[in-house]
């Protein structure tokens, strides 16, 4: 055999095996993200047996409810726009190697400041102006509300996850001190904030019920994937997070890189909340919290922190959501047995990142 001959043979035998290094690869990416969701419906369909409710008809009116009817699918498409902004902030933080557990707080003060300034903005400039400004208050209040964990995370080496969650539970506690004080809008009963017309609303796509703040989630999320892949910034974030010392080795500055992190990841949070209010809510009521910050954590995750692997996980937790609500109501399932899916399905994919964690330690040795 010729040299040429050999070294195309030789050419064709390492595209062939790298060709399956890849398949292998793919299955078990596909493996380690679905297998959690199925051991995890699995598991939650025995709770429901357990209390006395079909699991099967159960699915069936969440998948009814929440993707195939078409007033279903509407609601659905609108749930994902908060979620998609929440993801997007997550994903910052995660990437970066740093944990944002404060995104309840964060929300519902951006949606709260929102909720007071939108229908005040309206009144006094052009209503696409009002939205703007609207956002950027709610995004500027939720990165601020990040400093203090950022500071003692950049400064003193504070665990953020404590930090946050404290902050988270601080912030909720604030939001809802601000809507019956501050923010309450006089001619209500029940205290809200005032209410935005549903003509002044973020518009519709298509003469559908969707809010246009899905295509904002959309390219919040898709922008934000970007800039930590493929852009120097983005690499200095993750390098920031993965090693501090060799960060500080390549001349980054690290407390101002941490406080960048932050102060992203709890404006685009802060910004999911002023896009409910200003795109669907309209106001914001006393001890308002959807719990989205938790919620969407496990989605972040199972799309391993891809920003379009995370639509389509955002898009499944919506399903769930929407569904869920409507066939808690005719099971007679708790409405928040949703939460409690989310849960099991975060634990499992715990568990099976452990496990192929040390299968793997276990190969190399």
């Amino acid at each position: 055999m010729s040299i040429d001959g050999a070294s195309t043979a030789s050419a064709t035998a390492l595209d062939a095996t790298s060709a399956a290094a890849n398949r292998r690869d793919v299955l078990h990416r596909l493996l380690m993200t679905l297998g959690p969701i199925v051991v995890a419906l699995v598991i939650a369909g025995c709770i429901l047996l357990a209390v006395g409710v079909d699991p099967l008809a159960y699915y069936g009116y969440v998948l009814e409810r929440g993707l195939l009817s078409m007033l279903g699918i509407q609601q659905t498409l609108t749930r994902m726009a908060p979620l998609l902004f929440l993801a997007a902030g997550l994903i910052v933080a995660f990437r970066a190697g740093m944990w944002n557990l404060g995104g309840d707080g964060q929300f519902l003060l951006g949606a709260v400041t929102s909720a007071a300034s939108a229908p005040v903005l309206v009144e006094i400039m052009p209503v696409w102006l009002a939205w703007i400004c609207a956002f950027v208050i709610a995004t500027v209040v939720a990165a601020a509300w990040s400093l203090v964990p950022a500071l003692l995370r950049a400064y003193h080496g504070v665990n953020e996850i404590v930090t946050t969650l404290m902050m988270t539970f601080l912030g909720t506690s604030l939001a809802n001190v601000l809507v019956k004080l501050i923010f309450r809008d006089p001619g209500t009963t029940v205290p809200q904030t005032r209410t935005l017309p549903v003509e002044e609303r973020l518009p519709r796509l298509f003469d559908t019920t969707v809010t246009s703040g899905l295509l904002l989630g959309i390219a919040a999320i898709v922008i934000v994937h970007l800039v930590m892949t493929r852009t120097a910034f983005g690499l200095k974030l993750r390098i920031v997070g993965a090693n501090p010392r060799a960060a500080v080795h390549a001349g980054l500055s690290v407390p101002g890189l941490t406080i960048a992190v932050f102060a992203i990841s709890a404006g685009l949070v802060g910004l999911a909340g002023a896009v409910d209010v200003v795109g669907v809510q309209g106001n914001v009521r006393a001890d308002w919290n959807p719990a989205y910050g938790l919620a969407v954590i496990p989605a972040v995750f199972l799309a391993r922190m891809n920003g379009f692997a995370a639509i389509g996980f955002v898009f499944l937790l919506s399903v769930l959501s929407i569904g869920g609500e409507s066939a808690a109501r005719r099971m007679g399932v708790p409405n928040h047995f949703t939460l409690v899916l989310i849960a099991i399905v975060l634990i499992v994919l715990a568990i099976a990142e452990y496990v192929d964690h040390r299968y793997n330690q276990s190969r190399k040795a």
